[in-house]
């Protein structure tokens, strides 16, 4: 437990950032999950706007710092792909 009063700052800046990091993380996985189930469903309009959609909140995230930049932009990548050979 933290002892000195600039510990217990950072303990609470961190649970903070921690709520933060956790809930963009969710929301980022709710979005491609959309987008993954229209890709199931057959459904290439609702693939590609459910894609557009979830493109944004991506670099969102990678841009925030919750995860790495390369790994979201591969994710969107891999994500346009499947839509376009679905459409295709």
């Amino acid at each position: 437990m933290a002892n000195t009063p600039s510990a217990k700052k950072a303990a609470r800046k961190i649970a903070r950032r921690a709520d933060i990091n956790r809930t963009r993380r969710g929301r980022m996985r709710t979005f491609v999950r959309k987008v993954e189930e229209a890709i199931a469903s057959g459904d290439a309009a609702a693939a590609a706007e459910a894609l557009r959609a979830a493109q944004p909140e991506m670099m969102r995230a990678a841009q925030k710092g919750v995860v790495p930049k390369n790994t979201a932009s591969r994710k969107v990548s891999r994500l346009a792909a499947r839509v376009k050979a679905l459409s295709a």
